[in-house]
């Protein structure tokens, strides 16, 4: 099963929680990328019961610059959809991580750094089109 545009909703960027910190150089060219094209072509991908982002940390804190109120986003329940599973980005100080992880990791007040986490998604996001203007 492959997720569609029919499958992003938009999300109040107040509630969602990161699990892992970002890299500013990446968020700041995609800052000026997303300004460049007017909104947002690529979905975050969000656990539905705790509310924390898996994918599209650097685009939240974009959407946080840029003090916009939404944010698109599919919703899934992370840790019985078994289309997406996670592992440790090589290199990483710890050696293995699971969906229950990220989940306390969301809710905690404490974040992995960057690029800890690498899940896998069964299929591809859907390309899409927010306009910053829908999201204010």
């Amino acid at each position: 099963m492959s997720w569609s545009d029919l499958d992003v909703e938009l999300v109040e960027v107040s509630i969602l929680h990161p699990h892992e910190e970002i890299k500013h150089r990446n968020r700041d060219k995609l800052l000026e990328m997303t300004k460049k094209w007017g909104g947002f072509t690529k979905p975050l991908l969000v656990d539905s019961v705790s509310l924390t982002i898996l994918d599209g940390h650097h685009r939240y804190d974009v959407a946080r610059c840029l003090n916009l109120s939404k944010v698109p986003a599919i919703m899934l329940d992370y840790l019985n959809d078994e289309r997406i599973s996670v592992t440790v980005w090589p290199g990483r100080e710890i050696e293995s991580i699971s969906k229950q992880d990220i989940i306390d990791m969301g809710l905690s007040s404490d974040l992995y750094p960057p690029k800890t986490s690498k899940h896998t998604i069964g299929s591809d996001l859907p390309p899409i089109f927010a306009t910053l203007e829908e999201l204010a």
